[in-house]
């Protein structure tokens, strides 16, 4: 089963920014649709925005205008710009088919605090 590798969390301020990717060596990967989640302590997984084969993106209302989900096929790798980051978007994050057909990664911290 395939999984996937996060990275690119860290501390950051409030309003700044964190570049999040995921790589999926998997040669399907450019057929998925790709979806980055997040899971703050004490919640439940959600998702956070998808991006289709196609390059259509949606986002969840608490990240739309701020977070950016884009892919580059030819590097098997979904990435996530966080602009203007907020403490509540503190959460691991984690990326997977947006059916989650993959194995679930570790997963990066992203820690939003002054």
């Amino acid at each position: 089963q395939v999984q996937v590798v996060e990275s690119g969390g860290g501390l950051v301020q409030p309003g700044g920014s964190l570049r999040l990717s995921c790589a999926a060596s998997e040669i399907n990967f450019s057929i998925y649709t790709m979806a980055w989640y997040r899971q703050a302590p004490g919640k439940q997984r959600e998702l956070v925005a998808f991006i289709t084969s196609a390059g259509r993106t949606v986002y969840a209302d608490s990240v739309k205008g701020r977070f950016t989900i884009s892919r580059d096929n030819a590097k098997y790798t979904v990435y996530l710009q966080m602009n203007s980051l907020k403490p509540e978007d503190t959460a691991v994050y984690y990326c997977n088919t947006v059916d989650r057909r993959y194995m679930w990664g570790q997963g990066t911290q992203v820690t939003v605090s002054s």
